[in-house]
Parts: C-alpha cells; structure tokens; sequence
C-alpha cells in the first residue's frame, strides 16, 4: 500500500482537511460560521489512515471533531462548508452545524455532541449488520475523553460479548476537552484498557500515517470477517485548541510547538522526497485552495431555510 501514488493520495487528503480547517478557522472569526466548531489540525492521519480501509458498505460513526472524517470519506466540501454556513443544501439541511454532518449515501452516521454518545449509535449499526449476517464494518471514532463516559465501558464490553463488527478507533489527543490524559485516568494506556474486555487492542503512532493504515488493515479485515471488535489507540495531538470557544490555558505553548515537530504532512512529504518521489506541492495547494474556494462560494450562495419550516422534521411526516 505504500507506493508513490498511492501515498501522494494520502498527503492531498491530509492538505486537504488541514487547509479546510484553517479556511474554517478564518471563516468562524468573521462570523460566516457560528456556533460550537472543533478543528482537526494535527490528527489528519487518523482519518485518512483508517479511512483507507473502509469500504463503501461500512458504515462511520464520527466525533464532534469530524470534518476530517467527512473529507476522507468523500463528503464534498461544499456540502460541509454549506451545513457550517447553516444553508439547506447543506448535508444536513443547515440544521446540525459543523458537529452533525451526515450523509446517507456514504453510510456517513456523522458527528455525535455528546462525548462517546456515538459508540452507542455505532453498536447498533453493527448488532443489525450481524443480524443480517452482512460482511461490514462499523467503525466508530473517539476521543480519549470517551474513555471516561459509561458508555466506553458498556458499550466494549456489549461488543466484545456479542462479537459486534465493529472497528473502534479511539483518537488519543491527550488533553480531551482540556484535562491532560494522567489528570483523569488512573490507566493512561487506553488500548489495555481495552484488552481488559477481551478485545485485540492496538497502540498506533497517529501521528504517522502509513501506520495508523497498516494497523487498520488487520483489524478491519478480523472484523469484517466474524472475529469480533477491533480496537486501535490512535496517539495523536491536536494542534489548535479545543474549540474555537477555548482559551486553551491548560497545555504550554512549547508542548504544541514539539508535537508540531511531528505533524503528519510535512512528515509524510519527507519521506516521499527521500524515496525520489516528484510531489508536486504546489499543483497540490492551488488545486486544493480552488476546491476550498469553491466551497465557500457555493455556501455564501446557498438558502436560508424558511421561518415556515421551523417545525418540519420535528416530527415524522406521514407518506403522502
């Protein structure tokens, strides 16, 4: 899996998201965004290494912290940067904001605000593949707060006892909201945590890549194939805070500055320039910065959905 193009593929996925995520940024101080909004600067090689291995029946069930998911899955940008704007002909009709992106067709289940209150949702997905003896994947993303909700707890154990297909893949950012990982777990090495419900549990460095996708192949075929739930620990960090509400008072500004030193893009260029591989990063950024801007220009041209459909979708509409 790791020839040049298909490791050229990997890096515009992670430029991608991480350009995405800075127009974001720009965009919510000018109040084009509003609302709560989580950025994935830093964690790009989670998504894009797990997502590699997923095929089109799956089904992903995201964090709040999702954008970069939606990207690597094949959602448009302009679908998101419309849900963001609050447009209709956003993914979600402009009613779930940049924490409840969805999309059908992709087996897309979207972003959950609750803390872990995706892997319920994911659970479910997996008991009804199984009852339909249907060879799929759910594969559920969250983060290292999740580990401290019931939910992980219940929600491992009813995997585990049931053989659910369901591929866990817990984003290990160190800080959750913004409480360092040793500060609230007694146990910092979640994917032991993990073994302790009779699970096979991985460690991956997340901030490679490659790895994270070399780990997920495995796993995902043992789940595809009846073994039972898969966990991976996906060590990453997040280079921005929380969310754009945080003051980000908790981490020193150096500690930032040393995990920037293993960012997964320019790490992944590197490795592909020591190889002779020809990148081509500025056909790559203007291709991509006129994606973006696309984007944006479809939102800012999208609708506001009217004050008459304010109750719509509230309640079941009876089949007409």
């Amino acid at each position: 899996m790791n020839d040049a193009t298909h490791c050229l593929g990997l890096l515009r996925q992670m430029i991608m998201i991480r350009r995405f995520e800075e127009k974001c940024a720009e965009l919510y101080t000018q109040e084009k965004i509003r609302g709560f909004m989580h950025l994935y600067n830093g964690e790009e090689a989670v998504a894009v290494g797990a997502m590699q291995v997923l095929r089109a029946e799956d089904a992903i069930v995201a964090t709040y912290r999702e954008h970069g998911h939606a990207l690597a899955r094949g959602m448009s940008a302009s679908s998101i940067m419309a849900e963001m704007f609050g447009k209709q002909e956003g993914c979600s009709r402009g009613r779930g904001g940049s924490m409840h992106l969805f999309d059908k067709a992709l087996r897309f289940y979207g972003g959950n605000a609750v803390v872990g209150g995706g892997m319920p949702v994911a659970l479910g997905l997996a008991l009804a593949d199984k009852m339909r003896n249907q060879q799929r994947v759910t594969c559920c993303f969250f983060g290292d707060g999740a580990a401290a909700e019931g939910e992980f707890h219940e929600c491992l154990n009813l995997a585990a006892l049931w053989k659910l297909p369901v591929l866990l893949i817990c984003e290990n950012n160190r800080y959750a909201m913004g409480t360092r990982l040793d500060y609230s777990h007694a146990v910092t090495d979640l994917a032991k945590r993990a073994g302790a419900y009779g699970m096979p549990a991985v460690a991956v460095d997340g901030m490679d890549v490659l790895a994270v996708e070399a780990a997920a192949i495995p796993a995902a075929e043992a789940v595809r194939f009846g073994q039972g739930p898969q966990f991976l620990e996906c060590r990453t960090y997040r280079f921005r805070a929380h969310s754009m509400y945080d003051p980000e008072l908790y981490r020193d500004k150096a500690e930032v500055e040393e995990w920037k030193k293993r960012d997964p893009i320019p790490a992944l260029i590197r490795r592909l320039q020591e190889d002779g591989t020809k990148v081509g990063l500025e056909q790559i950024e203007r291709a991509i910065a006129q994606e973006i801007d696309q984007a944006i220009a479809f939102a800012e041209a999208g609708t506001l959905e009217p004050v008459e459909d304010l109750t719509r979708f509230v309640y079941s509409e009876p089949a007409l």
